[in-house]
């Protein structure tokens, strides 16, 4: 992977996050490293600059993560709505994790961070990404994680009233 192609934002609202992550990017090639204090203002950077990939806080003010990637993915004037985005969070609860998923979510990075989280979420995200769907109530990545041939119930999937896109 050319790392050093990527232009990545990193959206936290504490500092010292986004320094870390931004020392473990830089360490594995990547030059092209924007930051936003928080939800609106990553939407911001997001117009004024062409972004590859979003790592993103769950938890922050006055924008948190779950709202700002729904603006991404729903919003008329979004700037990328098919970014890939990382969420991170300390809040791994099954209700959490859920709830950013369902606004679209493309991978997620529990803290505490290590380097090989990142690379691994980062590597996740850029060369095996999800197919975008669009139905009444969602536009996203898949929330499928994998196709069980074994399964059996009602499938859900794109011929059933969902569109696949990208």
């Amino acid at each position: 992977m050319r790392y050093d192609l990527l232009k990545i934002l990193l959206v936290d609202d504490n500092h010292y996050m986004r320094v870390l992550l931004a020392e473990i990017l830089r360490a594995i090639g990547v030059y092209h490293i924007y930051e936003a204090n928080d939800g609106a203002e990553g939407l911001q950077m997001m117009r004024d600059h062409s972004i590859d990939l979003v790592m993103t806080d769950l938890s922050m003010q006055p924008l948190d993560g779950i709202d700002f990637v729904r603006l991404l993915r729903n919003s008329p004037d979004s700037p990328n709505q098919l970014a890939p985005v990382i969420m991170i969070t300390g809040h791994s609860t099954f209700a959490r994790v859920n709830e950013a998923r369902d606004a679209g979510v493309s991978e997620f990075l529990t803290k505490p961070l290590t380097a090989r989280g990142v690379i691994e979420r980062l590597h996740q995200a850029i060369e095996h990404p999800r197919s975008f769907v669009r139905t009444d109530d969602y536009f996203g990545p898949d929330r499928r994680r994998r196709n069980d041939p074994a399964y059996r119930g009602p499938r859900r999937r794109s011929g059933d009233d969902q569109k696949q896109v990208g």
